[in-house]
């Protein structure tokens, strides 16, 4: 129930109208929406992951998750392997990403044609994807069909081909995208500059998908090697979510994979940052069209209970059009198009912390900084009021369930925790989420969010570079390619 002071008309008079209907949309925030989760999603008030969730090793190290769901008859398996680009060295960047394109090229039992094949026959889609922590494969499908992916996935882990004409055309294939997602995109270049310069030790420092020049001197034997060394049981993980009986699936899993061949799991240990004890700044100057400031802070994962803390101040600075970042700076002093705030909860290891903003145009890219940096002094010295602090504590529980709505996601909570730490550690969330206090916030603002802990990255646009051309023409307004 809404306290009758808050419903009460003379607390709304002399307040102009958009601000009434930011006052009430936080007043929902604060009392309707846990009312709605409650009624909507009961499993999450009133039970566990933990006594839904089966967790079973194989005998040669695979650890399976599985979570029953008959919302809809479908399923996602999807095998997760502790790989990424953290457990690359240097000269060696890219391996886990170009080694994903080369698990589409076919294995021993079925080729690169019959895997896709297969899979669309059947109705399903697949994918993957790879990141500083890990490489994951998934197939979405019906629920009938669920022992189709398995046959696929565990002869891959073992059995993949890598042919020397497929590997030429995929070093191609990885050397364009990185031309196109990042060499020619701005803000892209900046984040990646920004890791490189605040990350001086541990892997954090180069790119998932790896610098140009490393990918270039990318050999067929390197992909083997890492392919042998990482591609393991013991290294990964099965995650199905979906309309099964456990009774009659984990015994198709340990058919499949219970056969693979044991190998010892791998070193997982990497170089420790050492602490920042400065700012930092790199600067870009690129062609362009919009200039950018990124701000990366470095800050814990999960397993230190200030990265909740974090969470909270995430939502309060960036979480929708009535945060303090998106109301003082893009709405009231139209300093920047857009503008967001990232917490690294569920890094394997403590990474940054990212506010980052495109300068609207007109605008002097020293305001946005400053004023960017009064939002972050503001967490130092002035308490969250209650309201905002209830409204961001909700926005979190809302995102976080809804989240899961689908079954694809469900597994992608579960995985990603496994990943940073063990799958169980999604059940503290909310709970975590709910003990943050006021105080809190102060504490762990002036603890991380602190200038000597940052690292400031600004791109600023130049003017495109004229075309060479053999003989005299009209000036063309087009950037020149990169090579």
């Amino acid at each position: 129930m809404i306290p009758a002071e808050m419903n009460h008309e003379r607390y709304l008079k002399g307040i102009p109208m958009h601000y009434r209907a930011r006052f009430l949309f936080s007043v929902i925030c604060i009392f309707v929406f846990p009312v709605v989760f409650y009624f909507s999603y009961p499993s999450f008030a009133e039970e566990k992951l933990s006594d839904r969730v089966y967790e079973k090793t194989l005998t040669n190290g695979l650890k399976v998750i599985l979570l029953e769901n008959r919302k809809a008859p479908v399923v996602t398996v999807q095998v997760w392997y502790r790989v990424g680009s953290r457990n690359e060295a240097w000269g060696k960047t890219g391996l886990s990403h170009f080694l994903e394109h080369m698990m589409f090229k076919g294995s021993k039992r079925f080729s690169a044609e019959e895997f896709v094949r297969i899979i669309e026959e059947n109705g399903g889609n697949n994918n993957a994807f790879t990141s500083r922590d890990y490489t994951a494969y998934y197939v979405n499908i019906s629920a009938d069909r669920a022992a189709i992916p398995l046959e696929l996935e565990a002869d891959r882990m073992t059995y993949a081909l890598f042919d020397k004409k497929d590997f030429l055309t995929e070093r191609d294939v990885v050397l364009e995208e990185r031309r196109l997602r990042t060499e020619d995109n701005p803000q892209s270049f900046l984040y990646e500059q920004v890791f490189a310069t605040a990350f001086q030790v541990h892997p954090y420092h180069w790119p998932i998908i790896g610098w140009m020049e490393d990918i270039g001197r990318i050999t067929l034997a390197d992909v083997k090697e890492y392919y042998e060394r990482f591609y393991a049981p013991a290294n990964a993980f099965i995650v199905v979510v979906g309309d099964f009986s456990r009774d009659e699936l984990l015994p198709e899993i340990e058919k499949t994979f219970g056969s693979l061949i044991k190998k010892p799991a791998p070193n997982q240990e990497v170089s420790r940052e050492p602490v920042q004890h400065g700012e930092r700044r790199a600067v870009v100057n690129r062609e362009g069209l919009v200039p950018a400031l990124m701000i990366g802070y470095h800050v814990p994962n999960l397993k230190n209970q200030d990265s909740y803390v974090l969470e909270v101040i995430e939502a309060i600075l960036s979480l929708g059009k009535s945060s303090r970042l998106y109301e003082q700076i893009v709405r009231d002093k139209q300093l920047a198009l857009t503008i967001n705030a990232h917490n690294p909860l569920l890094s394997r290891d403590p990474s940054l912390f990212f506010v980052s903003a495109e300068l609207m145009s007109g605008k002097d890219l020293s305001a946005l900084e400053k004023a960017i940096d009064e939002e972050i002094l503001r967490l130092h010295n002035e308490p969250v009021s209650y309201l905002e602090l209830e409204k961001a504590r909700n926005q979190l529980e809302a995102a976080f369930i809804y989240g899961q709505d689908s079954v694809f996601y469900r597994a992608m909570v579960l995985a990603r925790y496994e990943i940073a730490d063990t799958w169980r550690t999604a059940d503290d969330y909310l709970p975590a989420i709910r003990k943050v206090t006021q105080d809190d916030i102060l504490r762990v603002a002036r603890r991380y969010l602190v200038p000597a802990n940052r690292t400031l990255g600004t791109f600023m646009p130049v003017p495109p570079k004229k075309a060479k051309q053999a003989n005299p023409q009209p000036p063309v307004n087009e950037p020149e390619l990169n090579s």
